[in-house]
C-alpha cells in the first residue's frame, strides 16, 4: 500500500499475510491513523514470513502518527520506521541557493520542500543544526539532484557535504498497547524532533527492540529526537537474540556522529524510559550516545536464562557523550548480568545514580 499526498488517513481491522517489499508507504501525508493492523504469516497456509521489508514506513510525513493494537510477526525487516530525509549540499550556487543530492537510492525523485517550508542545515561532521532557514524556490534538475532557494543567505558556516532536514515535514508519534514478535530486525524505529509516545507494547523482536538513530552519511534518516517517552513496555527475552545494525542494546539510542568528543554537543534530548519491564538475558539494556536530558526510572529489570549471553557488550548501560543522565528507582534483580554503567566520553558528574547495587565504571 502506498499513501502519499494525503491528510487523515484512517486504517482499521486489516490482516496483511504478505508484502513482498514495504508493508504501507506513507509519505508527505499529515495526520495517519493505524488501529487492529496485523502484519502476520498466514497459520492456515504453514506460511513463515509476513513481508520482505519494513511493515509501516512513515518517510517525511507530518502532523501525528497513531498505531494502536497492532500486531507484527515473521517481518524481514522492522516493524515501524518513523524518518525524514536528509540530503547533501554538493554545491553553492550563490549566497541563498544550494545544489542539493539525495544520497539514498529508494528516495531519490520526491519533491523534498515547497516555498515557505522551514529548514535546517545540519553539519555532517558533528550533526549539530548550523541555522536554519524558509524556503522560497524548489527546482528539480534530475531524479537525484534540486536546487534549494532560500529567503536569506546561507549561514557562512555551512559547508559542502552538510545536510539539510525539511522540519516541516517532521510528525510527532503515538505508538501503543501493540505487540511486536519474530521479526528479523529490530521492533521500532523512530528519528523526529516532535513529541512520540512508545506505551503499553510488548517486544520480542531478535534486534534491538527501539532504536532512535539519525545519521547524515549513510542512511540519510532524519532527524534528532526532543521528546520521547517509552513507557509501560514489556520487553521479553527473545529481544537481542540477534547482532543487526545499530543493536548495541534492547534500547538502543545511536546516531551516527563521525567526528565526537567529550566536548560535542547532544544530539538527542528528553528521552524518558519509565515504568518498563526488561527481562534480559544478556548484559546489553540501554546503550545511548548523544543524549542530553536521559532518564532511567521505575523499570524492573529481570534476569531471564532463556538463552546464553553472546554480545560484545558487557555493561547494562553503556554511556557515549550523554549529559544530564538520570538513572534511579529501578528494581533491580540480584542475578541480572553486568549491573553496571560504562562511561565514555563523559564524566561521572553527568550522571545521577541512586542505585547501590549498580557500578559506575570508565
Amino acid at each position: 500500500m502506498f499513501i502519499q499526498n494525503s491528510k487523515d488517513v484512517e486504517l482499521r481491522n486489516m490482516d496483511i499475510y504478505h508484502s513482498a517489499g514495504l508493508g504501507i508507504l506513507s509519505q508527505y501525508t499529515e495526520n495517519l491513523d493505524f488501529r487492529k493492523i496485523n502484519f502476520v504469516p498466514n497459520a492456515q497456509k504453514g506460511r513463515f514470513f509476513s513481508g520482505h521489508d519494513d511493515a509501516m514506513h512513515y518517510s517525511n510525513c507530518k502532523g501525528t502518527i497513531v498505531v494502536d493494537s497492532c500486531r507484527y510477526a515473521g517481518l524481514m525487516d522492522d516493524p515501524i520506521n518513523i524518518h525524514g530525509t536528509y540530503v547533501k549540499i554538493i554545491r553553492k550556487l550563490s549566497t541563498n541557493k544550494l545544489l542539493c543530492r539525495f544520497m539514498e537510492p529508494m528516495s531519490i525523485g520526491m519533491e523534498w520542500a515547497r516555498a515557505g517550508e522551514e529548514v535546517d542545515f545540519i553539519n555532517h561532521e558533528s550533526l549539530q543544526t548550523i541555522g536554519k532557514s524558509v524556503v522560497s524556490v524548489f527546482r528539480a534538475v534530475s531524479t537525484t539532484d534540486f536546487e534549494i532557494t532560500f529567503t536569506a543567505a546561507v549561514p557562512t558556516e555551512v559547508k559542502l557535504a552538510d545536510g539539510l532536514e525539511n522540519l516541516t515535514w517532521t510528525p510527532a508519534a503515538m505508538i501503543k498497547n501493540s505487540a511486536f514478535e519474530s521479526c528479523r530486525a529490530r521492533g521500532i524505529l523512530v528519528s523526529t524532533p516532535k513529541k512520540v509516545v512508545i506505551e503499553n507494547n510488548v517486544f520480542s523482536s531478535s534486534g534491538s527492540a527501539i532504536l532512535v538513530a539519525g545519521d547524515v552519511n549513510s542512511w540519510y534518516e532524519s532527524g534528532a529526537v526532543t521528546d520521547l517517552l517509552i513507557k509501560g513496555n514489556k520487553f521479553l527475552s527473545s529481544s537481542m537474540t540477534s547482532q543487526y545494525q545499530f543493536c548495541e542494546a534492547i534500547i538502543s539510542l545511536f546516531p551516527e556522529i563521525p567526528v565526537m568528543n567529550d566536548k560535542t554537543p547532544a544530539y538527542h534530548r528528553n528521552i524518558q524510559i519509565i515504568d518498563n519491564e526488561f527481562h534480559a538475558y544478556d548484559y546489553p539494556i540501554l546503550f545511548a550516545q548523544s543524549v542530553n536530558g536521559l532518564k532511567f526510572e521505575h523499570n524492573k529489570l529481570i534476569r531471564s536464562y532463556d538463552y546464553k549471553p553472546f554480545h560484545h557488550r558487557k555493561a547494562t548501560f553503556s554511556l557515549i557523550g550523554c549529559r544530564n543522565v538520570s538513572i534511579k528507582n529501578n528494581q533491580v534483580d540480584k542475578a541480572l548480568l553486568g549491573k553496571n554503567i560504562k562511561l565514555e566520553l563523559m564524566s561521572a558528574k553527568d550522571v545521577e545514580l541512586s542505585q547501590p547495587e549498580i557500578e559506575m565504571k570508565r
